[in-house]
């Protein structure tokens, strides 16, 4: 056994449950995002906040494809880029996500998840200048519910971080203008099914606007009425309830996953 490999044995004796349940589902989202074809070789991330430690998070460690990672592979970090675990001799934070995600979970105290791909469809939709169109009931779930940051060059300089925040705002998806796509969630699950929608709704749109015919939308006040019924599940649970976006999906997606390889809860 590698010192690498014995590091990844001991993490889950020094957590807590709560700590390795959030480790397992952010894995599952490495995996999935994989699976449905948005992960970009090694690069792009995923993070999670650590539950009862407010300053720190779970990133992937890079230099990992997204099929490699597992609940004991995750480096935890703080808002300030001290590294708290790592039990790779090998692999290191990725600068981009460390400002990337330390940016939306100081500055977002309600978000337990920070999503960003580089898609070719997100990447396409991010440099048109009409930026994402309601076309259709999956892309209205974002209308009036995303933000849009300019490009400042690769996101390596903490200067950028306030910028970030600030254009995010009190959305959950923000398209990064000529780079790509980003969602954030209350939970992984929220997190994941947010971008999987978002990232519909940009090869949707760009297939759209690639037959060539005049654009049909809506009228304005039932798009805005759609935005309004799609901020949560519009259909109740056997409560009664209306669901946050990822409650309903998220054991169907794990139950996916573990029939094809459950090596992620490792």
């Amino acid at each position: 056994m590698t010192s690498t490999e014995a590091g990844m044995d001991a993490v889950r004796g020094r957590v807590d449950p709560e700590e390795w349940r959030v480790r397992v589902d952010l894995a599952a989202c490495y995996r999935l995002v994989d699976l449905f074809g948005m992960s970009d070789v090694i690069l792009n991330h995923i993070s999670a906040r650590v539950p009862g430690e407010h300053e720190h998070f779970l990133i992937n460690p890079f230099g990992m494809t997204y099929e490699e990672i597992t609940a004991s592979s995750l480096i935890k970090v703080d808002l300030d880029g001290t590294v708290i675990d790592n039990p790779h001799e090998e692999y290191t934070l990725n600068l981009p996500g460390y400002v990337i995600h330390s940016a939306i979970h100081g500055g977002r105290p309600d978000v337990g998840c920070v999503l960003h791909t580089h898609t070719p469809a997100g990447m396409a939709v991010s440099a048109l200048e009409c930026g994402l169109l309601p076309l259709n009931q999956t892309a209205m779930r974002f209308y009036g519910g995303l933000g849009y940051h300019e490009f400042e060059g690769v996101a390596v300089e903490v200067g950028e971080r306030e910028r970030l925040v600030a254009d995010l705002g009190e959305h959950d998806a923000m398209i990064l203008r000529n780079h790509g796509l980003l969602t954030v969630g209350r939970t992984v699950a929220e997190a994941f099914v947010n971008m999987h929608r978002l990232e519909r709704s940009c090869q949707t749109q760009l297939l759209t606007q690639s037959a060539g015919s005049p654009l049909h939308l809506p009228a304005q006040q039932v798009i805005e009425h759609a935005y309004r019924q799609l901020r949560r599940a519009p259909s109740p649970d056997r409560h009664g309830r209306l669901l946050a976006h990822g409650e309903r999906e998220w054991p169907a997606l794990l139950r996916m996953l573990d029939r094809r390889d459950p090596s992620y809860r490792n």
